[in-house]
């Protein structure tokens, strides 16, 4: 019999995992994950991390089902919120929930999985696995979960092939609805628990309280600039190359005090992400301020009117060749090789339509319709079809 460990949070997604892999006769354990001991800055009426390793082991016990609880504060301090804040400083915007399932679920805790005699590990994730064999070799493939509102793909876009081998995803092939049924027919105590928000099993965390255990408000102005400003606006050249195209597609915008008017201040750069809207407090637009543009090293937040603004819109991303990820590293491009792909650069966004262009010194994703504020330290991932192919950070 093959003995699985559940990732058991509290919730009713891997309630519902635990109970279809004992239903498919396999050995299950469960195993709660404990990665926060900070409450001073979680909401603490909203999940904290007592309530959900409360629920979890009452899932456990009706399931019939041995339950521990780990705690892996230590890596998650070092791996996930040490990384966050660095991101943070340095002006881009990390993705901790794609960051939590590479190092922690799939990796500290999949070792001590491993360590308690399990064959696999599984997860509440919305994705499913399918496995192929290719040149005698068994290839292993990430694939978007049935419920198109739910697929979860994306927060685990940075798998490997060895991690995937000893994955489960037990859910993969049913929608939330058709979850909270089952969970309710089994008397889970989860079936009703609305979905948890916040950052990967923290629970609900105020960001920006967070970030200020690290870093320090310093006062700074909002500019505002203008749409119709030559800088938002690249001419169209005559390129030499394809790639000199692609290189000046992708370009940070380059701002400066000068291109725009002071609107207002803010209490520190990094607190802010492009394509934010909420927290400007700058009245009196004609449209909503949205952030274009954050510059962390003279503490500057530059900002235009509304959502179709130009500073917000571009089609070319690159990523630096040592944050390529492949899954199916069969399928890897090489110099000069491009790929039709369908992209993401968010959770929850549609595919797009794109183009992969591998280049000596990383990857160029071109987009056939502009996207709405590309975010540096975010995560591009890319499809064909329904299955996973690759992701990297955008740079």
């Amino acid at each position: 019999m093959k003995r699985v460990i559940v990732g058991l949070s509290g919730g009713v997604d891997s309630s519902v995992a635990a109970y279809r892999l004992k239903e498919q006769g396999y050995e299950v354990i469960g195993l709660f994950m404990k990665n926060w001991h900070d409450d001073s800055v979680t909401i603490s009426d909203e999940c904290p991390w007592l309530e959900d390793s409360n629920d979890a082991m009452l899932v456990a016990d009706k399931l019939g089902i041995p339950f521990q609880t780990v705690d892996l504060s230590v890596q998650y301090k070092e791996r996930i919120v040490d990384y966050m804040f660095n991101e943070y400083e340095k002006g881009r915007t990390p993705n901790p929930d794609v960051l939590c399932n590479r190092e922690i679920k799939f990796d500290v805790f999949m070792d001590i999985a491993m360590e308690l005699g399990a064959d696999y590990v599984a997860t509440g994730h919305y994705c499913r696995k399918g496995t192929i064999t290719k040149d005698g070799q068994e290839i292993h493939q990430l694939l978007a979960g049935v419920d198109g509102n739910k697929d979860q793909s994306y927060f685990l876009c940075q798998l490997s092939q060895a991690q995937l081998a000893k994955a489960l995803f037990p859910i993969g092939e049913l929608t939330k609805p058709e979850v909270r049924e089952i969970a309710k027919a089994q008397d889970l105590i989860t079936a009703e628990k609305k979905d948890s928000q916040g950052l990967c099993f923290i629970g609900k965390v105020r960001l920006p309280d967070f970030l200020q255990q690290q870093l320090k408000p310093k006062e700074g102005v909002i500019v505002e600039v203008d749409a119709s400003h030559p800088k938002l606006h690249i001419p169209n050249f005559d390129w030499e190359t394809k790639e000199e195209e692609l290189a000046n597609l992708s370009l940070k915008l380059n701002l400066s005090q000068e291109d725009g008017k002071v609107v207002g201040k803010h209490q520190g750069a990094h607190y802010f992400t492009k394509g934010q809207r909420k927290g400007l407090a700058v009245g009196g637009t004609k449209e909503p301020l949205f952030v274009i543009e954050t510059d962390v090293e003279d503490n500057v937040i530059y900002t235009g009117q509304g959502k179709n603004h130009p500073g917000l819109l571009r089609n070319v991303l690159f990523v630096n060749d040592d944050e390529i990820h492949w899954i199916r590293e069969d399928l890897e491009l090489r110099v000069d090789e491009t790929m039709d792909v369908m992209a993401r650069i968010r959770y929850r966004q549609p595919l797009e339509k794109a183009t992969l262009h591998k280049v000596t010194s990383g990857l160029y994703v071109e987009f056939k319709n502009k996207q709405s504020a590309i975010t540096e330290g975010q995560f591009v991932a890319w499809y064909n079809d329904a299955e996973l192919l690759g992701s990297g950070v955008i740079s």
